[in-house]
């Protein structure tokens, strides 16, 4: 774990100190069958690594670009968590006016201010490295994290359904598509056969 001054302004901290490349899905064709698979919905958003370590914090792209400042919705409600130290990875979302997801809102100032973080995976928490952990049991430790957080960070639950099933109904529901992740995989950085993404064709972006 990297170790900064106390208190800094956030455009202070080391720019990469401490970034960890996103796990990738690897894009597929078709969703996948069987009980080793669950499913969570896509989100159509920035792909958003957030590591904070008592007051310090970091929101960084999966390109490592910071979005610390930006965020502000993000930042605020990881800071209020009750941890010493935490990793999380998620897809930060805007909304308009009518509370649709609008992937462009994010490059707006006050849009961008106002996004909401949806969270799947849980990399480190207390300073402990959880990415060898199988998905379920990380997972688990991030549904209990955040039960009580504050409304911008929200725990994207999964579905051990049938695959070609969950992504016919997304479809239906206009959304983007889903990903469909090995139960038991440990985290692993850059593109993993372990995680796929199902797109839907027919999904307009806002």
């Amino acid at each position: 774990m990297a170790v900064w001054a106390t208190r800094p302004r956030t455009s202070d901290l080391p720019f990469h100190a401490g970034f960890i490349q996103p796990c990738q899905a690897v894009l597929s064709s078709k969703a996948p069958s069987g009980p080793e698979w669950v499913h969570e919905i896509k989100h159509d958003g920035y792909r958003i690594l957030a590591r904070r370590e008592g007051d310090l914090l970091r929101l960084w792209s999966r390109n490592g670009r910071d979005w610390s400042d930006d965020l502000r919705s993000i930042a605020f409600a990881i800071r209020r968590l009750s941890v010493t130290s935490v990793v999380l990875d998620g897809e930060a979302v805007a909304h308009d006016a009518d509370g649709l997801p609008d992937f462009f809102g994010l490059r707006r100032g006050e849009q961008a201010a106002r996004a909401h973080l949806f969270a799947f995976d849980l990399l480190e928490l207390n300073g402990e490295d959880l990415r060898t952990l199988p998905l379920i049991d990380r997972k688990a430790r991030l549904e209990r994290l955040l039960r009580r957080a504050p409304g911008a960070v929200t725990y994207v639950e999964h579905l051990d359904a049938d695959g070609p099933t969950m992504f016919k109904h997304a479809c239906q529901l206009g959304l983007e598509g889903i990903v469909s992740k090995r139960r038991r995989a440990p985290y692993r950085s850059g593109p993993d056969p372990n995680w796929l993404k199902i797109k839907n064709a027919s999904y307009a972006r806002r």
